[in-house]
């Protein structure tokens, strides 16, 4: 479905492009904020009949912008108001937790005219579990429905007591249906040429507390616009001859910005919208990760964020341990009455090692070793529940294993119920090792290993490198299948090798856990026609007996899924496989609007003639998104370490284009500038600037200035 979102802070809204909120719509539109919907319904009329969409602008992702018009319309033969006699300019946005909407007529007819315009809304307060119908359970009621001349209200009583209201307002005097109380009738003269607005207001309150401000329309909308206009002159600017990347990247920083939320722990991404603007471990944590290179401050505040929530106890219900990082949070009235364990509910097995790599990444780019001594504690508790109850049975594998009646079966990346699937057809029975699994678990023992040497603490140190060391020589003898020359995706309760060649071991690459002959097997595998589309790399090989270009998990492609392998490919220096990678984004990315690249899309090769889009991929998606700024990276082959005082460099440019110029990349205490550029045949790299005090290294072909 064809909807526009915007979103700011913990509030979010989703309406057709048209700007309605239609009840009975399947995908859930509607006003939201902490997983409840307080506007469930929100539509215009013109003497009674919908207006006509004539452009819908969903390219801001802050503010919706549409023009309709008036259709004809006759009355006992007699015509009452003349085909697109009237437009309407109708602007939406979110300012401190309220919806403003203003709607602009503009008379377009040589005659004055007289109509009625109305407006219809009504919330029912669903929580976002009973709208994506994963749940049922025991709910409350509306108290009270009041209409005036000059606002609409509504409150409930939620199952968890907690009074939810709605409030809509506006700025010319209405009068309220003699049938309908729910539908506002504004009426309208317009001269020749003249031109009216009308100002709504709606806004949410939880507990009878209001935590906004309605702000002069005017003036909600220029402190919105000020501070999405810093966003852009802070971060690196990314100019190159190829238009894709160049909007695809500012499009993926646009919704970045939009997708970030603040707890009280800092800035952090939600995972995305319609269906995930919550704190949501694995994903916050990837995104967080993949904006190192643009807005580090995002990976700061997801960590402490995460250890904010990090478990502390055994709870069998949210599938909590000590020292687990949660998977996902809600705020909704079934979490808050316990019919469901999302408050928040930890059944994932990768958020802990990540959140562990996430802090080794920051540190090694912006040098912040006072962030590590604030977070020592968490890294400990999060090392042990990887040790302890990570690995259930001792034999050095992290495995997953569902203990919640209501919780998620499958919890690594593809969490789908069909996602882990033997070769035969028989999906795999928990506990499940996975193999992307156990390269977080290495890669977060390695960096962690070089920070407590940083802190002089040296025999933890060496303890986690014995470790990592343990657990690669453990991986290379379960995972690896010598007749396909290449890794299972997982181990299954029997310890046998799930050998359905997917995605998952590409995310391997970037932690150094596998030897360099299969590191160049691995890629070699993705990018071959087996699990290459032409628009990127598939989650699962077309000659599979579960594979499924339509399915979620299994044939269809993911952007982050493929920038977790492309930035490990990167640092191996494949150059290769990153151009042709990057080639097949690029490709996919042209085929959205605004380039934005969305949670996920078909599998079918480019013999389609055109990519095949999943029919409910989020969009905007936090680390869909981050794919975009990972493009930029693994194009430079940019990886700093502060600690060590070096930035690798091996900048690389694909087909078609000339030129890549970043200016401004923060690294530790300063920022680097590049232009990457192709001169008689060969990729050249000049440093415009460096206030690193950081040493640049790389290929001989390096021009410094």
């Amino acid at each position: 479905m064809d909807y526009r979102a915007i979103k700011e802070n913990n509030m979010f809204l989703l309406t057709t492009p048209g700007g309605d909120i239609y009840p009975k719509e399947t995908y859930g539109l509607g006003l939201y904020i902490e997983d409840t919907r307080f506007l469930s319904h929100l539509e215009t009329f013109i003497n009674g009949e919908s207006p006509i969409l004539l452009d819908s602008d969903g390219s801001s992702n802050y503010v919706s912008r549409m023009i309709l018009t008036n259709p004809h319309q006759e009355e006992e033969g007699k015509v009452k108001l003349w085909r697109e006699s009237v437009e309407l300019a109708i602007e939406q946005f979110i300012v401190n937790d309220v919806l403003y909407e203003k709607i602009s007529f503009k008379n377009f007819s040589p005659q004055s005219l007289d109509f009625t315009f109305s407006i219809k809304a009504c919330s029912d307060f669903k929580d976002m579990f009973l709208i994506r119908g994963f749940q049922s359970g025991e709910i409350g009621e509306i108290i009270e429905e009041t209409a005036g001349v000059d606002q609409l209200f509504f409150k409930y009583k939620g199952a968890d007591n907690l009074i939810r209201s709605t409030t809509v307002t506006w700025s010319i005097k209405g009068e309220v249906d003699g049938n309908d109380h729910t539908l506002v009738h504004f009426p309208m003269h317009l001269n020749p040429q003249e031109e009216k607005e009308l100002i709504v207001n709606i806004s949410a309150s939880i507990k009878d507390k209001f935590s906004g401000t309605v702000l002069d329309y005017d003036k909600a909308l220029a402190s919105l616009e000020a501070s999405h206009q810093q966003w852009n002159e802070d971060l690196p600017n990314v100019t190159s001859d190829s238009k894709v990347l160049t909007d695809s990247v500012k499009q993926g920083l646009n919704d970045l910005r939009v997708l970030l939320t603040d707890l009280g722990h800092g800035p952090f991404p939600v995972a995305g919208l319609p269906w995930f603007g919550v704190p949501f471990g694995r994903d916050s944590l990837i995104a967080a990760w993949q904006m190192l290179p643009f807005y580090p401050e995002a990976a700061k505040g997801t960590l402490f964020t995460m250890a904010s929530m990090q478990g502390t106890k055994v709870d069998v219900w949210r599938d909590e341990q000590p020292g687990k990082i949660m998977h996902e949070i809600r705020y909704g009235e079934l979490a808050n009455t316990n019919q469901v364990p999302f408050t928040p509910y930890y059944g994932t097995i990768d958020a802990t090692p990540l959140f562990l790599v996430l802090l080794s990444e920051y540190v090694k780019w912006t040098g912040d070793v006072k962030t590590f001594e604030l977070l020592e504690e968490h890294v400990e508790r999060a090392l042990e529940w990887v040790n302890k109850y990570g690995d259930r049975d001792q034999d050095g594998f992290v495995e997953y294993f569902q203990e919640s009646s209501k919780g998620i079966a499958n919890q690594g990346w593809k969490d789908s119920a069909d996602s882990i699937v033997h070769r035969s057809g028989k999906y795999a029975e928990a506990p499940i090792a996975l193999a992307e699994v156990q390269g977080y678990v290495y890669h977060a023992k390695s960096g962690m290993a070089e920070l407590f040497e940083i802190t002089h603490q040296s025999a933890r140190a060496d303890t986690l490198r014995n470790e990592a060391e343990d657990l690669r020589s453990l991986y290379e003898d379960a995972f690896w299948m010598d007749d396909e020359n290449f890794y299972a995706i997982a181990l299954d309760q029997n310890k046998q090798q799930v050998g359905t060649i997917t995605s998952n071991p590409g995310h391997t690459l970037i932690s150094n856990m596998i030897s360099e002959s299969r590191s160049r097997a691995v890629a070699k595998r993705l990018l071959s026609n087996e699990m290459f589309s032409g628009y990127g790399i598939r989650t699962m090989g077309v000659k599979e007996k579960a594979y499924n270009p339509m399915s979620y998990h299994d044939g269809s492609v993911w952007p982050h899924d493929n920038s977790l392998s492309l930035l490990g490919m990167s640092k191996k220096k494949y150059t290769e496989e990153v151009n042709k990678t990057v080639e097949g984004l690029l490709k996919a990315a042209s085929s959205f609007d605004y380039y934005r690249l969305p949670e996920l899309f078909c599998g079918y090769d480019l013999k389609r003639g055109r990519l095949i889009r999943y029919p409910v991929a989020c969009s905007p998606q936090a680390w869909a998104a981050g794919t975009s700024l990972t493009l930029v990276q693994s194009l430079l082959g940019l990886f700093p370490n502060v600690l060590t005082g070096e930035i690798h460099l091996n900048p690389t440019l694909i087909n078609g284009m000339n030129e890549l110029e970043v200016e401004r990349i923060p690294i530790g205490r300063g920022y680097l500038s590049l232009k990457v550029f192709r001169e008689d045949g060969l990729v050249r790299t000049q440093v415009l600037g460096n206030t690193t005090g950081l040493k640049v290294l790389s290929p001989q072909l390096v021009v410094s200035k």
